[in-house]
């Protein structure tokens, strides 16, 4: 039977294996800290029954995973939560744009520019299943469903703040820079405005969820069902080489995967790495960084707009022009004065993570690439400046700064918990310009993480797809024979 070592249990991780033991092989995955889960931990961060998520906590991309939904992963323990609004993005002038699963309740809220809205985002709600199944893959392929994907593209194409020029008034306007700016990036580039297509679109076919009593459920849910098909998790083990990893496992196995960041690749793969690869991999890039504060609050964010008090997700950014602004400078590695902050109030649609009148309030702000300053006042003077009293609700904080993300998860290289820079070379060809961007050129050894297609979010896509390329590559002599 052919064996196979994942290194790195993030959701990508945990995805390949499941994808291989599913194929029949024998898996073993190693992952460096004591808990399995990469960036999918809940935890106690601030006062005890309080339950924060460490990094994901909002999925979107989650729910729509053709390879997350494939697996039944409810018999497992995972249970899917929505709040009354998925997300909202308030104003300085008290208005605020949301975007619900109930387009009408969007449309709503964008005044004069809900038909506009309608119009360029019902047809690709209702098209999202076809357009989800295209761009969880490599961008070069051969689509599948080629009109869905070119109405989707022609949205995807130009700098999301040229998109914005569609819309007259600032709630639309800003609504969809805020999805936007999930890109870590500058908005006005080419490009720029795919990851807000898609998280949009997503928003309104799907919803923006949080797993019930924390996003470690998904990663619980994802080991029982590894369990079941007989493989193995080892805690606690940082592979360093591929002969380190022969040594721990007693033989070389057959199939190698990273849920690494490109570098540490590198590193484990060492001289074996074809030099082009090699270069391709020290030189890909990293992104923005985030700086995340958790808050424990007595009630309830004292938001002046009352959508905002029944919403999951926020982005405080104000106006489309000092998003642009406030995401140019992050990426010149320039802190803003009022960073991009979001804020997430998983308790309204997970109840269990509260206890006693205090509830757990995420939030992060982008920060450029290796910031080593406190942004904790940054983040709670955007909330204060949309919640008035915000401060007097406060009761506990923990935060992680750029750099503390990074020692927390080797794969935050610099705190960028995005996989990467998302800049157009990037989105089109990560980790490198390859027919195969899973193969790192050696026989056997695969990259599977959200360096890899298609990028980051809590959906085991990028370690689903390198699954497959490694099990195509190990029939393939079978077939020749």
């Amino acid at each position: 039977m052919a064996t196979a070592a994942v290194v790195g249990s993030g959701p990508n991780g945990l995805a390949a294996a499941i994808r291989l033991a599913r194929a029949g092989l024998t898996v073993t995955v190693l992952e460096g800290a004591e808990r399995p889960g990469g960036g999918t931990h809940t935890s106690e961060l601030t006062l005890p029954g309080l339950l924060h998520d460490d990094c994901a906590a909002i999925h979107p991309t989650g729910v729509a995973s053709p390879f997350l939904s494939s697996l039944g992963l409810e018999r497992y323990g995972l249970r899917w939560l929505w709040p009354e609004i998925d997300l909202a993005h308030p104003l300085d002038d008290g208005r605020a744009g949301v975007i619900s699963r109930d387009m009408a309740r969007t449309v709503d809220s964008l005044g004069r520019d809900g038909a506009a809205w309608r119009r360029l985002f019902a047809p690709l709600t209702a098209r999202f299943p076809r357009i989800a199944d295209e761009v969880f893959r490599p961008v070069p392929h051969l689509p599948r469903h080629p009109l869905a994907l070119a109405r989707f593209g022609l949205g995807v194409l130009p700098p999301a703040t040229w998109t914005a020029r569609y819309w007259r008034d600032e709630p639309a306007r800003a609504l969809f820079l805020g999805v936007a700016a999930h890109a870590f990036g500058r908005l006005d580039t080419p490009l720029s405005g795919s990851v807000g297509m898609l998280l949009a679109t997503a928003g309104h076919a799907v919803g923006w969820p949080v797993a019930e009593g924390g996003t470690y459920a998904i990663t619980t849910a994802m080991l029982r069902l590894l369990d079941t098909l007989g493989g193995t998790v080892r805690t606690g083990v940082t592979v360093t080489s591929l002969d380190h990893l022969t040594e721990l496992l007693g033989a070389a196995p057959d199939i190698v995967l990273l849920d690494t960041a490109p570098g540490a690749a590198a590193r484990i793969v060492g001289d074996r790495l074809p030099a082009r690869v090699r270069r391709a991999l020290t030189r890909y890039r990293h992104g923005p960084a985030v700086h995340k504060v958790d808050y424990a609050i007595e009630g309830d964010v004292p938001w002046t707009n009352d959508d905002c008090r029944r919403a999951g997700t926020l982005h405080l950014g104000g106006g489309a022009a000092e998003i642009a602004a406030a995401e140019a400078a992050t990426a010149r590695g320039t802190l803003p004065r009022r960073p991009f902050t979001l804020v997430g109030q998983q308790y309204l649609a997970d109840p269990s993570r509260s206890k006693d009148g205090l509830n757990p309030l995420y939030a992060y702000a982008h920060i450029p690439h290796g910031h080593t300053g406190d942004a904790t006042e940054a983040v709670t003077a955007q909330i204060e400046r949309f919640a008035p009293g915000f401060r007097d609700r406060i009761r506990a904080t923990h935060s992680r700064t750029a750099l503390q993300l990074a020692a927390h998860d080797p794969n935050y290289v610099g705190g960028d918990i995005a996989g990467g820079a998302n800049d157009a070379r990037q989105l089109l060809l990560r980790p490198r310009a390859a027919a195969d961007p899973y193969s790192l050129g050696v026989p056997g050894v695969y990259l599977c993480s959200a360096s890899t297609p298609p990028g980051a979010g809590v959906h085991g896509m990028c370690g689903a797809r390198a699954a497959e390329s490694a099990l195509a590559h190990l029939d393939a002599p079978a077939r020749r024979a």
